[in-house]
């Protein structure tokens, strides 16, 4: 009986595990996204910004 509960915690800890990965991926993949568009658009508008100061 301990045998199957230890082998259930087993299973539950590596789905666990798996699952999290997967959520840290898609999350990842969401900042890289956000960050390439605020550094495009930083970048288009700080050029603006300059030389229109100068």
């Amino acid at each position: 009986m301990l045998l199957w509960i230890l082998l259930l915690l087993l299973i539950l800890v590596v789905f666990g595990i798996g699952f999290t990965m997967q959520t840290l991926w898609w999350v990842a993949a969401v900042l890289l996204v956000v960050w390439i568009v605020g550094f495009t658009r930083h970048g288009r508008g700080g050029g603006r910004r300059r030389s229109g100061r100068r």
